[in-house]
């Protein structure tokens, strides 16, 4: 008897390990299906992506270290980094007042040091003969000025960088208020999230002519306002024709149309909070401030980096608001690197420079995106 019970345990033994082996074949055969028919749903965005978004940038790629006219029948040439040379060149000299027979500094009406003409100097020295003028400044007798092969490229950089600082606090700082004043339980709340977000869904080309009329200096609502609200002290503003109110203008506009969609987002971060959390500190006697900076801002960290990431990528592409209201003018006061691409790639139709444009401008943005990043998360292992 004890031998036949002996028997069975090796046999009961095998049979489980028969079974849990069986049992982990299938559960690889399920996650096997289970990626199938995840690439599977994936392929068609997947698909899209490489279409739409892979495929042209290896495209700019190639045509950057070429000679590629958009409409031209000539064949294209391998150039190399020339585009990139005459992209990124940046150089500087300095100038000498102009000085008389006698060695005195020769002087303009308004006592100012007179230098030679910059266009000769540079037409006659071949190593700066590609180059122009990008700024200068004097400094006692001497002028010192900074060249570039593309001095509008250095602008549109700069005009961006401009906008990018000024529109991500702005339209993030909105968003969050107004997320803030409709995560309430009041009736008819809803109309007010539909009015904040109406903006988002319509044109930005429409959105774009309608402030245009706005601005306007003369028949603008704006200044009639401000005038009204002054008693005619300030104003009117030439909201789109000055050079110093152009870029402020684009940004305000900006901050305003596409607020909503980081609105729903902070809302939705808002509603992720505990309400238990706000309860017992107003039993502990917390104020609003303090709720909002102690529990508020720390519970909306994650949202804040994902906000402030797609806002800063998203206000780097700006173009339509330029090319609507202001065309780049005044003075190149709102030229961006898109702008610029664009000008030059189909308008000028010398498409390889804009691919390298557009190349050198992916790497700028890529760069600062995981900068930004490398930081929020340096921030939060703190």
């Amino acid at each position: 008897m004890h031998s036949n019970i002996d028997e069975a345990r090796p046999r009961r033994l095998a049979d489980g390990a028969g079974t849990g082996e069986a049992k982990v074949t299938t559960y690889r055969q399920a996650r096997r299906r289970e990626r199938r028919f995840g690439y599977l749903l994936s392929f068609p965005a997947l698909l899209g992506l490489f279409m739409f978004l892979v495929l042209p940038f290896l495209m700019a790629v190639v045509l950057s270290f070429s000679d590629q006219r958009l409409l031209s029948p000539n064949q294209a040439e391998w150039v190399g980094l020339r585009n990139y040379d005459r992209l990124l060149s940046v150089s500087w000299l300095v100038q000498e007042a102009e000085r008389s027979e006698l060695g005195e500094v020769v002087r303009t009406a308004e006592g100012e040091p007179e230098f030679p003409a910059l266009r000769t100097l540079l037409r006659g020295d071949p190593a700066y003969r590609e180059y122009r003028e990008f700024t200068s400044w004097q400094w006692g007798e001497k002028r010192y000025v900074l060249l570039a092969k593309d001095p509008r490229f250095i602008q549109s950089f700069l005009n961006t960088l401009l906008f990018v600082m000024l529109v991500v606090p702005l339209q993030c700082g909105l968003a969050l208020g107004l997320a803030l004043l409709i995560n309430r339980q009041l009736r008819g709340i809803s109309v007010f999230r539909a009015i904040f977000f109406s903006p988002v869904v319509t044109s930005i080309v429409v959105v774009s002519i309608v402030w245009t009329f706005l601005y306007h200096r003369d028949v603008g609502v704006l200044n009639h306002y401000l005038q009204a609200l002054t008693f005619g002290l300030v104003g009117p503003i030439d909201w789109l024709g000055d050079p110093d109110w152009a870029m402020p203008s684009i940004v305000i506009m900006s901050a305003w149309q596409a607020c909503g969609v980081q609105m729903l987002i902070f809302l939705a971060g808002l509603q992720g909070i505990s309400q238990d959390l706000y309860e017992a500190a107003e039993l502990d006697g917390a104020g609003r401030w303090s709720q909002f900076w102690n529990i508020t801002l720390p519970g909306l960290r994650n949202t804040l980096v994902f906000v402030i990431l797609s806002t800063t990528v998203q206000a780097f592409g700006l173009f339509t608001q330029v090319d609507v209201m202001t065309g780049g003018g005044p003075q190149g006061s709102t030229s961006t690197v898109m702008f610029h691409a664009v000008a030059k790639g189909f308008r000028e139709q010398d498409i390889a420079y804009g691919s390298a444009v557009s190349v050198v401008f992916f790497l700028v943005i890529l760069l600062i995106a995981l900068l930004q990043k490398k930081f929020f998360d340096a921030r939060e292992a703190k």
